[in-house]
């Protein structure tokens, strides 16, 4: 199963000096602060204000990716889109290559040394450069395949993103390990910024689908350039025998288990760029694009801290259970109100991100929002897989689901995009009990505690959608669009908190977590 473990946590301001001699039977100056209980105080705290930086963050990063894709939208046309999304299928196969997972088994490893980060730095550099490569040299088969010649261009132009990004992996894996989440966070955020502006003012210069590129590509290159000025860390040689091998072969089975799933996550894509035409892929990437934006934020926000955390776990499965389901439960609590809201108000909200001229992703919009749901019900039971190390297990659910989503978006392309919609969201709800009894066979957490985790917010959701819906029937077109979607919003998601909150008795579980954000609980 592909896991949305990215690899962009956030930390401590302040530079942080690394020490490289390194002790026997002692953390090295990359290891985390010690989690045991009496050396470091809470670890919930810890990882709560961690986690809330870390969604403040991500926050900020949808206001920005929102606000350039409205503007963007309004500047370019479908064909634009769908023609940058012709060559990002095949770039974003190469980039499942690009830190080989070395970033994670970085993350991931207890202890690590100076010559250990500094040989897989190295390895990066060079899997950086064959991916270059292998991605100019495939552009004559991207034109072959598509019939469209203007793709030369735009590879050879992101193919130089597998550079920078390989610059900073082992800078970002270092400042996700010691979890100085403030810091990433402020390079995410300059990085998205300054790479927007650069693809809008692009746009507004009328430079078309050269826009895209130009946004696409400056980010990673100003966000490699942000990583080495917060963690001026310098490599060394690589050394031969220096304990890489696991941390290898760890990172080489997350490469494969994210390749599997990519095929199967960019079939639809694929299949509607070849068949369907620019346009055509360029509605169904937008309405992908809008349902998935909100999901990966979140995702990412906890994904990010809960990976670190858990790893530190591995060894005290009770602990290990709790922090998870914590983690599990708060994904479930704020994705089921995003996929009821963008099924109800799915027209009125494609009309304002979107504008009118993309009216007719509407349809796929609404379709692809129960997969969305379905992949925030299987996707944190990555952490868990990843965190002890289980990735065997993942790579084989991948190989599971690959040919499965594949099969059903190739059944539904005879009824176009929205035929593909609908076959990816249904193969993902069929999927979802079976993925998870399988990823959680082993561990401390059991299918009553799952059930538990999911009740509470699926309820208030179902209750809350109903009540939604009666609104959107009674109202109709008796207000204008912004009110309708900005009151309906309101009743429905007001509805569901309450229910939350206090039918379902979930208000001091969230003060408790509340309480734990004040540095001063750990002491």
């Amino acid at each position: 199963m592909a896991w949305p473990i990215h690899g962009k946590g956030l930390g401590n301001t302040g530079a942080e000096e690394i020490r490289l001699n390194v002790m026997a039977n002692t953390a090295t100056a990359f290891d985390p602060p010690a989690t045991s209980q009496g050396t470091v105080g809470d670890l919930k705290g810890r990882t709560l204000r961690g986690g809330v930086v870390v969604l403040v963050v991500q926050c900020i990063r949808f206001i920005v990716r929102t606000g350039s894709t409205i503007i963007l939208a309004r500047i370019l046309t479908p064909d634009d889109f769908g023609l940058v999304a012709m060559v990002t299928v095949a770039i974003g196969f190469f980039a499942l290559f690009k830190d080989a997972g070395l970033s994670m088994a970085t993350v991931q490893r207890e202890n690590v040394t100076h010559e250990q980060i500094s040989t897989l730095f190295w390895v990066n550099i060079a899997v950086g450069v064959i991916l270059t490569a292998l991605s100019i040299f495939a552009v004559r088969l991207l034109i072959t395949f598509y019939r469209e010649p203007r793709l030369l261009g735009i590879t050879v132009a992101l193919a130089s993103m597998f550079l920078f990004a390989a610059l900073g992996v082992q800078h970002q894996a270092l400042l996700q390990r010691k979890m100085r989440f403030v810091t990433l966070g402020a390079i995410d955020i300059i990085a998205l910024t300054l790479s927007s502006v650069i693809g809008i003012s692009m746009g507004l210069a009328g430079c078309g689908y050269w826009a895209l590129v130009g946004m696409t590509v400056s980010l990673p290159a100003i966000n490699a350039a942000a990583l080495w000025i917060a963690n001026p860390w310098m490599p060394g040689l690589p050394h031969r025998r220096c304990g890489v091998r696991s941390m290898l072969h760890f990172g080489g089975t997350v490469t494969v288990n994210g390749l599997v799933v990519y095929l199967a996550y960019n079939a639809d894509k694929l299949l509607l760029g070849r068949y369907g035409g620019t346009e055509i892929l360029g509605l169904y990437t937008r309405a992908q694009a809008l349902i998935n934006l909100p999901m990966d934020q979140l995702n990412s926000a906890i994904g990010s801290v809960a990976l670190p955390t858990l790893s530190r776990l591995q060894s005290d499965s009770e602990r290990l259970k709790r922090y998870f389901l914590q983690g599990y439960s708060l994904v479930l609590s704020a994705t089921i109100p995003i996929t009821l809201t963008s099924v109800i108000f799915a027209d009125e909200l494609i009309l304002l991100f979107l504008g009118p001229k993309w009216i007719g992703a509407v349809q796929v919009f609404r379709l692809l929002a129960p997969g969305a749901l379905a992949l925030a019900l299987i996707n944190p039971f990555g952490w868990l897989l990843f965190a002890t190390g289980q990735t065997g297990r993942s790579l084989r659910m991948a190989f599971l689901i690959a040919p499965l989503v594949i099969l059903a978006c190739f059944i539904g392309l005879q009824y176009g995009a929205a035929g593909v919609a609908s076959g990816y969201s249904g193969v993902m709800i069929l999927l979802v009990a079976p993925l998870i009894l399988w990823a959680k066979q082993g561990s401390p957490i059991t299918g009553k505690d799952v059930m538990q985790a999911v009740r509470k917010p699926f309820v208030a959701g179902v209750i809350a959608g109903f009540t939604g819906e009666v609104y959107k029937w009674t109202i109709g077109d008796m207000m204008p669009m912004k009110w309708r979607l900005l009151f309906g919003l309101c009743i429905t998601l007001g509805v569901y908190v309450w229910l939350l909150l206090f039918a379902m008795g979930q208000k001091r579980y969230y003060l408790d977590l509340i309480r734990h954000l004040d540095p001063r609980s750990d002491r």
